[in-house]
Order: structure tokens, then C-alpha cells, then sequence
């Protein structure tokens, strides 16, 4: 049998969300990835402070909170 793609992977790094290594809310796969951004989710904290690195060297900083996207929840 065939398995699904992955609908979510980290933005910097593209690790799948269910790949090892990938931080989740309270370490619960349910509960969804624990940093995000408006343009996805970013598997840990390596990924997230090189992610927003490159984003205030663009100048693309969002300028609010985003949304969880896969939640669609703020915090």
C-alpha cells in the first residue's frame, strides 16, 4: 500500500511533520507543531530562529500573530 503524502513539512528544512525530530504541542503529534509562521510550520527551534533570520534580512517579518495552520488557532 501506498503512503500519503505528508500534508505538512517545515518550511526551512522540509522535514515531514511526522518525521523524527519534528517538536509538537506539549509533545503530543495531535495537538499539532509547536512553531509556525504565516507561510507554514517549522519543525523545532533551529528551524524557527533560521526561518525568522531570513525573514528579517528580506524584510517579510508578519507584522501580527499568525494563526496555527493547522489549527487555525493564535497561540
Amino acid at each position: 500500500m501506498l503512503a500519503r503524502p505528508d500534508t505538512f513539512r517545515c518550511v526551512e528544512c522540509h522535514l515531514p511533520f511526522t518525521g523524527p525530530g519534528f517538536a509538537y504541542i506539549h509533545d503530543n503529534i495531535a495537538e499539532g507543531a509547536a512553531y509556525w509562521s504565516d507561510h507554514g510550520v517549522l519543525c523545532g527551534p533551529k528551524c524557527s530562529l533560521a526561518h525568522v533570520s531570513r525573514r528579517r534580512a528580506e524584510g517579510t517579518m508578519p507584522q501580527s500573530p499568525t494563526p496555527n495552520p493547522m489549527t487555525g488557532r493564535i497561540g
